[in-house]
């Protein structure tokens, strides 16, 4: 059985033209193969931001419960270490920069090889002592010193680092043509900020001018620049999008070429979102997961074209890869695996999924069954809240420091005998560098998706909330989520 996952990172489904036929941006080769595939309808996020939303996917189950961004810990059964032992190879070719960094421990080091393509955002890569010569002087947002240094080593656009991933892979399928037992997964860190592109992608897009040298990285915060410096940013990321898809479609064409591509499992998606402006945010993290954030794009061309061309309303999200991976290999799902398969979807049968679950650690908790969506805000105090780990990196920092006495160790999953830490939590660690970081998540929010999708109307507080309630409470116990979240809920 051959698997193909291309994960782009901050892929916005609402620009894609297969999920909106209205937008600006140019995906001609996502939306070819959306047309030659099965397009999901009801795709949702799962852990967020970017190492907990890949942890998900490794693992079938949810990181955000038990901890904010980290390593793969020692006792997780991932998919790639299943499918090792089990007489599939694995690869993995990428350019994501966090799987190299403090708090991404251990991820790639699962497949049986990897590839890695330098440079992306803030990759210590070229080392100089002194500031490059391109460094702007008039912008919006923020400037990496680091990325700039990094940008002097691509003049062309072949040498960008999503390019090289792609190309990789296309190297990797031409050295591995006609093996049929392989799980290959291309990891573009594009179309994620700093929103960097040769000159003619931009070309494609009217009107870019900017009143500055530079905007091409959004601080995350609520809009501070001039409504022309928004409509700039939203072109910016929608030619690296473009760049991203052109990338895709040799993908898919190497594919072709090679004969390798109507018997193997096509998986296209994304970790999550981004505000380019809309509800006055940029970046992500911080506020509410609104549709802008939480509904994304979910493409499968299954074998043998099955489904092809069809849409799906069945509720996915990417824990479910793992179990239809495991399937399709006729590998015994383990009994830890909270995703779904979605393989029955090929046979026109139902997955069986009834909701998703999703969430940043330590702030509100979100539930959808693809009518309504629901966020339950926390209690004025965010207590009790704590995170379990073996291996206390997160991003770019250790967990618990300065309040090491708090720090106690217990045997808390049942799932494993390893003894974990269980790290008070004062303040979430992917908002810890945000004053007041709770601010906008601090109400409980309700909204009829099916007739109000720009979720505007907050229905929190009439009576169906209970429904929903009672459904969040269901998927926290289903899903063994540490007791003491539904106390932090006031559930």
């Amino acid at each position: 059985m051959r698997t193909v996952l291309v994960l782009m990172d901050t892929l916005k489904r609402d620009m894609l033209s297969c999920y909106n036929e209205k937008t600006f941006v140019k995906t001609p080769n996502i939306q070819d193969f959306s047309d030659e595939a099965t397009t999901f309808d009801q795709h949702w996020i799962g852990s967020a931001p970017c190492m907990p939303a890949r942890r998900d996917v490794l693992c079938g189950r949810l990181n955000f419960l038990e901890r904010s961004w980290g390593p793969i810990e020692p006792f997780d059964i991932t998919l790639p270490q299943l499918l090792k032992q089990n007489g599939c190879f694995s690869h993995i070719t990428t350019d994501h920069c966090h799987y190299f960094r403090l708090g991404g421990e251990d991820y790639v080091q699962q497949f049986n090889t990897w590839d890695y393509h330098r440079g992306q955002e803030g990759d210590p890569w070229i080392s100089r002592i002194d500031d490059p010569e391109n460094m702007p002087k008039d912008y919006y947002g923020r400037v990496r010193t680091q990325y700039q240094w990094n940008r002097t080593q691509w003049p062309n656009e072949e040498d960008y680092p999503s390019p090289k991933t792609f190309t990789s892979a296309c190297e990797w399928l031409e050295n591995n043509k006609g093996k049929d037992n392989f799980f290959l997964m291309v990891e573009a860190f594009d179309p994620h900020e700093p929103f960097d592109v040769p000159q003619k992608y931009m070309d494609m897009y009217e009107d870019t001018q900017l009143d500055r040298e530079y905007f091409e990285i959004p601080d995350y915060q609520r809009v501070n620049v001039p409504d022309d410096a928004v409509d700039y940013i939203q072109k910016r990321y929608a030619a690296l999008m473009t760049m991203t898809d052109y990338w895709f479609g040799t993908l898919i064409k190497k594919l072709k070429e090679l004969d390798m591509y109507e018997d193997t499992l096509v998986i296209m998606t994304t970790d999550h979102g981004y505000f380019l402006g809309e509800r006055e945010y940029f970046g992500k993290n911080y506020m509410h997961l609104y549709n802008e954030l939480a509904h994304l794009p979910f493409i499968v061309k299954f074998p043998e074209g099955k489904r092809a061309g069809d849409r799906i309303n069945s509720i996915t999200q990417n824990i479910d890869i793992m179990p239809t991976v495991l399937e399709y290999n006729n590998i015994p799902v383990p009994d830890c695996v909270r995703g779904k398969s979605f393989k029955p979807i090929a046979d026109y049968q139902d997955n069986g999924k009834e909701y998703a679950l999703f969430g940043y650690h330590g702030m509100a908790m979100n539930i959808t069954d693809g009518k309504y969506t629901y966020f339950r805000a926390p209690n004025a105090d965010n207590w009790p809240c704590y995170e379990y780990t073996c291996i206390p990196t997160t991003i770019r920092k250790y967990l618990g420091s300065g309040y090491e006495d708090k720090i106690e160790m217990g045997r808390y999953f049942k799932r494993t005998q390893y003894p974990l830490y269980r790290i008070p939590t004062y303040k979430p660690s992917i908002i810890d560098n945000i004053e007041n970081g709770l601010k906008e998540v601090k109400e409980t929010k309700l909204f009829n998706i099916e007739e109000d999708y720009a979720q505007l109307n907050n229905c929190a507080g009439t009576e169906i909330e209970e429904t929903y309630k009672q459904l969040l409470i269901r998927a926290l116990d289903e899903n063994e989520a540490p007791s003491e979240q539904k106390e932090r809920l006031s559930l």
